[in-house]
Parts: C-alpha cells; sequence; structure tokens
C-alpha cells in the first residue's frame, strides 16, 4: 500500500517558479537545446551574422550574440515571461506558422534554471536595454540580441548530475550549430569553446556551405536535387552509394527550413536506396522540404524535431520518386577517383553515331551479342548486332579477335585510338579505320568517358584506358547491374521480351513447385516463364525472359518458383520485385574467370555508360574506379 503523504494533499495550483522549472524539463534538456532555442530566435529576428560562444560545453556559459531587429525595452519584461511571444497570436496563426520558435516557452524556461542576462537593441532606440533578474536597465551593445546564459542548472541540482562529460555536451551544442548553418548558408555563424575559435562559415551558396561542413568527402560524391510537385519542392543533395558511411552520423533533413528527424521521410529516403546502398550502410545527404506550412504540423514534439503532414503518402511518394530520380542519373562518367555522378537533370548522351541505347526487348547476354562480330570490324558498317544497344558501330576496332577468345594486338594500333581524327591507320586485317571520337584530350567531352579497354586481370577485371588514366572495372558487378537495370525496365513496361526453348528444359520438382506453377501462371508470365507440369513430378521450362536465355533455364526455375511460393504472387511483383530481379540478373552476368574479347569488354564499358545506377552494382558495390595519371604517377614517385 502507497503510505506516501503526498498522495493524501488536497489539489493545489502549483508555484509559477516550479511551473516553469518543470516546463524547463521538456524544453531545456542539455545545453545543446539552450543553443537550439536561442538561435532560432536569433534567425526569425532576421539575423545575418550570429556568434557562438560557450564555456565548459555550455554548462558555465553559453552567449549568442545576433544582429537581428532586437527587442523594445518595454517589451523586454515579456520576452522572458512564459507563454508570451510576437510569432503567433491566434489558432489561425498555429496552424500557419512558419517561424522556427513560436511557443514562447524557451527564454522562460532557460531563466528558471540559469542566470540569464538578455542585452538588445533595436535600430531605433539610441543604446541598448538589459533585463536581469527581472530588472530592466540601459546597456551598451549593437544592434541586435545578447542572450548569455550562465551556470546551467545551478539552482536544480539534480538535472546537473545527468548531465556528461564537457566534451560530450560541447559536441551536442556543436552538431546543433551544424544542422542550423546547413539550412541558413545565408547567414554567417561562428563558434567558440573556452576562448578558441572552433568553426567559422560566412555566407556562401548552400553548395560550399555543405562542402564545409560535411568535407570532401560529401562534395566529391554527390548529386544535386531539386524538384517540385504541386504544393511540394525537394532541394538539396544526396550522396553516391559508395560514398555511404557506417553510421547514419551525415543526414539532414529540413522541413521549411526546421531540422526533422521524422520516420516517414527517413524511410523515403531510404527505400530509394534500397538496391544500391551496400549491406547496413548509410547514405549522407543534406535535403530541404518546402510545403505550405497548413499541410505540416510542427507542433507535435517538445523539441519541434518530429512533424505530422496532413497527407503523409504523398509526401512519401514525392521525395521517394524524387531521391530516386536523382540516384538513377549515376551512370559511368570520368569524374574524380571513385565512380562520380553526372548533374542531376541532365539526360544521358546519345552516342556520337547517333544510334540509341538500350531499349526494352533487346539482349546483353555476350555470347549472343558477339555471335556475330561485323559491328566491329574495321570500316563495318554495324548492322548484325543482336543484343548491344547500337554501340558497337560507334568506332571501329584495330584488333583481330582470335578463335580461342584471345586478342592479338599492337601498341602502335591501339594508341590510334586515341590520336586525332586526321591520323587514321590501318588496322592489322589491312583494312582501314577512322578513330572517331577518341582523342585522349576529348574524352572528358564525348560519349565514352570510361574509355577503351586495355586488357582483363585475372578474368576478373577490365582495364581500360581514359584521357585521365587508368580505369578499373568489375566485369561481373557492371553486367550484373546493366541486367538488372533492363529486367526492371521491361517488367515496369509489361514488355518482357520472351524467348521459346526450342526443346523445353524438364526437371524433377515436389507437389509444392507443381501446385505453384499450376496456382501463379500470370505472375510466371509476367516474369517472362512458360512453365508447365507435364507429370505429378515433372515440371517442363518452355520459355524464359530473352535477356536471360543463356542462364541456365533450371536454376531460373527453381529461383523463381522458390520466391513465389515464400511470398504469393502479388507480393512478388511489388514488394519482392527488386530483390528477385537481382537474383535474375546474377544468374546471368558474365562470370568471373571467363575471357571476354576486347569488343566484348569495349561494349560493357559502353553499356554502363548508358546504364542507370552503373556506378554500383545491385548491392551497392562500386562497379568501377578511376585512377587518374596523377595517382600513379605518385605511386611510381615520377616528378620527385
Amino acid at each position: 500500500m502507497n503510505s506516501n503523504p503526498a498522495t493524501h494533499r488536497p489539489i493545489l495550483a502549483l508555484p509559477d517558479n516550479l511551473i516553469s522549472q518543470i516546463a524547463a524539463g521538456e524544453v531545456v534538456e542539455r545545453p545543446s537545446a539552450v543553443v537550439k532555442e536561442v538561435l532560432e530566435n536569433a534567425l526569425d529576428a532576421g539575423a545575418s551574422n550570429v556568434v557562438i560562444r560557450l564555456e565548459e560545453g555550455g554548462v558555465k556559459r553559453i552567449a549568442i550574440t545576433d544582429n537581428g531587429r532586437g527587442i523594445p525595452p518595454d517589451q523586454l519584461t515579456l520576452a522572458v515571461a512564459r507563454h508570451a511571444t510576437s510569432k503567433i497570436a491566434s489558432l489561425d496563426e498555429l496552424e500557419h506558422v512558419a517561424t522556427l520558435g513560436f511557443r514562447g516557452e524557451a527564454l522562460a524556461s532557460i531563466a528558471s534554471v540559469s542566470l540569464l542576462t538578455l542585452t538588445t537593441r533595436t535600430a531605433d532606440a539610441p543604446h541598448a536595454w538589459q533585463i536581469e533578474n527581472g530588472k530592466v536597465s540601459p546597456a551598451s551593445g549593437a544592434q541586435g540580441t545578447t542572450v548569455d546564459v550562465q551556470d546551467l542548472y545551478y539552482n536544480t541540482p539534480a538535472r546537473r548530475k545527468f548531465l556528461k562529460s564537457e566534451q560530450t555536451e560541447f559536441g551536442h551544442c556543436a552538431e546543433i550549430v551544424r544542422r542550423i548553418a546547413l539550412a541558413r548558408p545565408d547567414v554567417s555563424f561562428s563558434l567558440s569553446h573556452n576562448g578558441k575559435a572552433v568553426d567559422h562559415w560566412n555566407v556562401s551558396a548552400i553548395d560550399k556551405r555543405s562542402a564545409q561542413i560535411l568535407g570532401d568527402a560529401f562534395s566529391n560524391a554527390r548529386l544535386s536535387l531539386d524538384e517540385s510537385a504541386g504544393p511540394l519542392r525537394i532541394h538539396g543533395f544526396v550522396g553516391l552509394p559508395t560514398a555511404s558511411k557506417a553510421r547514419a552520423d551525415a543526414q539532414f533533413f529540413y522541413v521549411n527550413g526546421r531540422f526533422v528527424r521524422d520516420k516517414l521521410l527517413t524511410h523515403a529516403v531510404r527505400a530509394a536506396y534500397q538496391d544500391v546502398l551496400h549491406g547496413d550502410r548509410y547514405p549522407s545527404y543534406v535535403l530541404g522540404l518546402d510545403l505550405d506550412p497548413a499541410l505540416v504540423d510542427v507542433n507535435v514534439h517538445p523539441s519541434k524535431i518530429e512533424v505530422r503532414f496532413r497527407d503523409s503518402r504523398s509526401v512519401h511518394q514525392f521525395v521517394f520518386h524524387a531521391v530516386s530520380r536523382a540516384l538513377a542519373q549515376t551512370s559511368a562518367t570520368a569524374f574524380g577517383t571513385v565512380p562520380g555522378p553526372m548533374s542531376a537533370g541532365s539526360g544521358i548522351a546519345a552516342p556520337a553515331n547517333g544510334s540509341t541505347p538500350w531499349i526494352a526487348g533487346e539482349q546483353t547476354t555476350f555470347a549472343a551479342q558477339f555471335a556475330n562480330p561485323s559491328p566491329y570490324a574495321g570500316g563495318g558498317s554495324g548492322g548484325g548486332n543482336t543484343g548491344g544497344g547500337g554501340y558497337g558501330n560507334a568506332y571501329q576496332n584495330p584488333y583481330r579477335p582470335q578463335p580461342n577468345g584471345g586478342v592479338t594486338q599492337s601498341m602502335e594500333s591501339y594508341g590510334a585510338f586515341f590520336r586525332p581524327n586526321a591520323n587514321a591507320g590501318v588496322n592489322e586485317a589491312g583494312a582501314s579505320y577512322a578513330p572517331t571520337n577518341q582523342v585522349a584530350n576529348s574524352l572528358p567531352d564525348d560519349d565514352y568517358p570510361l574509355g577503351f579497354a586495355l586488357a582483363q586481370l585475372h578474368g576478373v577485371y577490365v582495364l581500360a584506358q581514359n584521357s585521365k588514366g587508368l580505369v578499373l572495372v568489375d566485369m561481373h558487378a557492371a553486367h550484373e547491374r546493366i541486367l538488372y537495370e533492363q529486367l526492371k525496365n521491361a517488367l515496369d513496361e509489361n514488355s518482357m521480351p520472351v524467348q521459346p526453348m526450342l526443346i523445353p528444359v524438364t526437371f524433377f520438382a515436389d507437389g509444392v513447385e507443381v501446385g505453384t506453377v499450376e496456382e501463379h501462371q500470370e505472375t510466371l508470365k509476367a516474369l517472362g516463364f512458360d512453365m508447365a507440369a507435364i507429370s505429378p513430378t515433372t515440371l517442363a521450362v518452355r520459355a524464359v525472359p530473352a535477356l536471360l536465355k543463356n542462364a541456365d533455364a533450371q536454376s531460373l526455375a527453381r529461383d523463381v518458383l522458390r520466391e513465389v511460393r515464400e511470398f504469393g504472387g502479388s507480393r512478388v511483383l511489388i514488394d519482392r520485385r527488386n530483390e528477385l530481379l537481382g537474383t535474375l540478373a546474377c544468374h546471368t552476368a558474365v562470370r568471373a574467370n571467363r575471357s571476354l574479347t576486347v569488343p566484348e569488354m569495349n561494349a560493357l564499358l559502353r553499356q554502363m555508360e548508358h546504364t542507370e545506377r552503373s556506378d554500383q552494382c545491385n548491392h551497392g558495390r562500386p562497379t568501377w574506379v578511376q585512377l587518374g595519371l596523377n595517382d600513379l604517377d605518385k605511386m611510381f614517385l615520377r616528378g620527385q
């Protein structure tokens, strides 16, 4: 039985000071919360320059000075009163609030658990005014406001015991400053700790500000994003999947300029990265979502870090598709020393000869693709390529494929690729050729940023030369991504090309597999498979997707049946679609230790250049890397 005498007390109104201290528990959780509230007030006041000075992690002192509008002296007493604010005056204004702070609790809560001094001056005032311990007096100071918070939690020692070390508390404060500085590149910020300057950011554009705060690793591997749809606009930068991190410490999302950690938005971005992110890695991004304030409720969390959308599904789909489209622009380029992006919104350049990239229905299985080598013959006119995506006649090849799959080539012949067009030569077969679009110095601006193949390394990697230096390609990962994107496009357009089997492939099947075939015929046909039970224990595969015709039909069939049986037909085509297509692509992708001819390697490079998301395989690993000439020179100490 509870014998606490407090349970027998009558109901009484709490003293104002105790009310403020209880409210401070929600608003002033730690020193970083003070920094956040005061910085938001400074930005709401129109400040263009903010100086933050901290001592002992903010516990001993937090002094924040801005050059905003300031507070008239007759309103100073109200400024530190509970539930007093200039930002809203009615429920309608609350529902359309566009300011960062609006509750009128921040300064009152801070004053209840610290020694607060507020000094302020408006543009038309002859001097500044100061309020301390409820007393207003003249003071000196420039236009703007200085909020000086000393000895945080001096009157609530129990709360102070829960604070962490000085460095930890300073780290939280610095993180708050970084978040707000990222959202407002039009404002300069200075941060110091214990008298030592820590950070300073001048007014700049968002691309420069984000590079300063998140570092070169992010700025060198990011895609710009700016899309609008009705009342919604999303803008900012998303990091390349190959620049992902082990922790989610570089994810910044803002709604109308307010930093939020919203599960809906986080899920939308994560879903957009789902088939390009490796393992448990986390993407980096700086994104802002702008919308009508009436469409979002920012008053659902004490620290205003969570929001609620009126139409959450539309917002989720908008963010998901916008980020997906940005990531789709990651086709192979010659940017940087890691796979780099095309600028967001730019189209994929067509080959110089007017041929078109892959379209639904064409094949990229290499055995069929190069059955007829005529597109690569010296001086050939193309034609006859049944799956090369039209890239074969984009250049003439000075190599002579050998019956055993090897290639005989001379350095002189290969060098012609990188000489001016005027230096036309004669290939080893005696035919003349004109090496169009292959001048080394112009490669970054033409259609062949991955250059041209030199050789294969251990049957795993393709070595190619471009104007920047050496390109290394993981041929299995690259081809897997190409097939995967082609399968997705074909399924999206309901135009999966089918390859009938001349002789159906039969195999032993158990009763569950036979039942799955009979029950899910429509799903299997949508995926490009034609299967039938020819006995209670035997299945026949009569057709497979044309893109996968060179794979083992029995293995393909068993994998598809396993997925359909486990998840059901409709879910396989919706929720599990990408996983299934990734598995199918892996079956047919060119395997390690397979010898490719130079034309085959070049065709792979061309298709990488024209395939969405080709910088990463289906599991988020990079498909190629660039070693620049400067990197190679450093390895061999050239010029040193």
